[in-house]
This record gives structure tokens, sequence and C-alpha cells, in this order.
């Protein structure tokens, strides 16, 4: 079964840094995490980037859309995902790394993230874990990288999760923590799967769920949520 951390940050620490950003992930490594998660997107000229939005607006204040946007033209503070890699290594970070394709770029994206992890991620870091809202980016990833471990990313319960996980040879489910039900967490736990909530920054819903059976925390506030579950 694959194995997580209790706690991993959101983002980097996205509570006290902006997120997706290399600041974030030291400000997580300093608050004590040992893994971050993070969104990768590919750029107008295939650059994957780590970038949640479709537009740069909110975290960049730039009105443009990733998708229309060449590397070159991004500002200073988007990291490619190759520089992130190099951070995590030099911080000892692992990685969930959130497939988040642009519509209509499912399968590159998720070949784009995964030749990269392929040539760049360091051997001294546990092997990453890739999660995707979309089926199609977690097959071209089990496809082209079957060797990483990948979690099917839902915001709800539905009925065909576990057959939307076993299509795509998921290994565990991150879904939304405050959405999550008991029935539904031992069904998952059941059929042996990992099971990672996000983005949880409450102490006692954070015990709560691990109480549930919920294997790993993904929270904007690591230090806090560690101090919760220790």
């Amino acid at each position: 079964m694959l194995q997580l951390p209790k706690v991993i940050g959101h983002r980097g620490a996205a509570a006290y840094a902006p997120e997706n950003t290399l600041e974030s992930f030291r400000e997580a490594r300093r608050r004590g995490a040992t893994w971050v998660e993070t969104d990768v997107k590919l750029t107008a000229d295939g650059v994957a980037i780590l970038m949640h939005d479709e537009s740069l607006k909110r975290t960049m204040g730039m009105d443009r859309l990733v998708a229309e946007t060449p590397r070159a033209e991004l500002p200073a503070g988007v990291p490619t995902f190759e520089e992130a890699i190099a951070l995590w290594g030099e911080l000892g970070l692992g990685c969930n790394v959130e497939i988040k394709p642009c519509p209509g770029r499912e399968a590159e994206t998720a070949r784009v993230a995964v030749d990269v992890l392929r040539r760049r991620w360091p051997v001294h870091l546990p092997p990453p874990l890739l999660s995707s809202f979309a089926d199609e980016s977690l097959a071209a990833a089990q496809a082209a990288a079957p060797q990483f471990a990948r979690a099917l990313l839902l915001d709800r319960f539905v009925k065909d999760w576990q057959q939307r996980a076993a299509a795509v040879g998921a290994a565990g489910i991150n879904t939304n923590g405050k959405r999550l039900t008991a029935p539904w967490c031992c069904a998952i736990k059941q059929a042996g799967l990992a099971l990672g909530v996000y983005t949880i920054d409450d102490p006692a819903v954070a015990r709560a769920l691990v109480g549930m059976g919920v294997d790993c925390i993904i929270t904007d506030a690591p230090d806090v949520i560690l101090a919760a579950v220790a």
C-alpha cells in the first residue's frame, strides 16, 4: 500500500507564503513539513510550471491565461517544475505532484510532467505521488511512467470512484476533507487505497479525520497540523 506522510504542505505552506513559490516550499520545510503538494501546468510553449489557476490574475496580477503565455513572458515568481524539483532536493522534501492541465491538454501535461520527473527527480528523495482530477492525465501518466504512484482526486463521493481509481491504477484517493463521510472513508480503506484529504487547517478537524482512518492531511499550515496529529 502507498505510504504517505501524516501531513503534506499545500502548495508549500500557503498560509504563510505565496502559494506554489520557492519561498512557500522553504517555509513549509522551516515549519516541519517533509512533503509538499503542488500544481503542474504547461505554458504556451510547453514548459511545465507551478500554477493552480488557468489564469495568472489571482496569484500574479497578470490578466493572461497560462496556456497562452510563453515561459519567457511569465512573472519571475512563477517557478518551473525543474526549478522546484531542484529546491526540493536541497531541502529534502517529497512531493505530491498534482497534474493540473489546462482544458484540452490533459494527456500532454501528464507526459511532460513525468518526463521531467524521470530526468530530474533526486534519487535521495522518496518517489513522488502523482494526483489529478483528470482521469485522462492519470491514464497518460500510468502509460508513460507506471513506476510513479498515482492518486485519483475527487471533490466529493461519486458512485464510480472505485472503478475510476482502478482504471488508472491509482494507489490512493485524495479528496475534500470537509466532505468525507465515515462510510466512504471505510470503503476506501477496505479497498486497500491510501487516503489523503485537503485542505484542512483546523487542528480539531484534522484529529477527527485521522481518527476516522485518514492517512494524510494536506494543509496550508503544516506546523499547526503536525502539532495537532503528533
